[in-house]
């Protein structure tokens, strides 16, 4: 029984360094993206009431709150893909693990050159 408390234990306790952030960042982003598809689903039934009713709503979309939520959308999107990408990589080339460390600086500059402007662009009409 301690060793099954202590494997558990031992599974939640950081692990240090990139990886464990990457790891962290990819289940988070992942969990977005599910809330997300939840409520784009939710929106698209609207359209079973009439298009009357989904138009409504669409001004929701528009508000500067959901601009930002936007943004954050296409942070998870970009980064759980180019994440998973990474694992992917690591699991048909273990021998690449113990450069692990240089790989998700890799895909943090990779994301960060398409999410800097995806994101300028996303909130370029709050700003006129």
């Amino acid at each position: 029984m301690e060793t099954t408390l202590y494997n558990i234990f031992s599974m939640l306790r950081y692990r240090g360094r990139e990886g464990h952030w990457a790891w962290v960042l990819h289940r988070v982003s992942g969990l977005g993206v599910m809330l997300f598809l939840l409520l784009h689903i939710t929106d698209i039934f609207l359209l079973a009431f009439g298009p009357n009713v989904f138009n409504t709503w669409l001004f929701l979309f528009k508000a500067p709150p959901f601009r930002v939520m936007e943004v954050f959308l296409i942070f998870g999107v970009l980064f759980h893909a180019v994440n998973g990408l990474r694992v992917i990589l690591l699991d048909f080339a273990p021998g690449l693990g113990r450069y692990q460390h240089v790989i998700v600086w890799v895909e943090t500059v990779i994301v960060a050159i398409v999410f800097v402007p995806a994101a300028v662009i996303t909130l370029a009409p709050l700003f006129g």
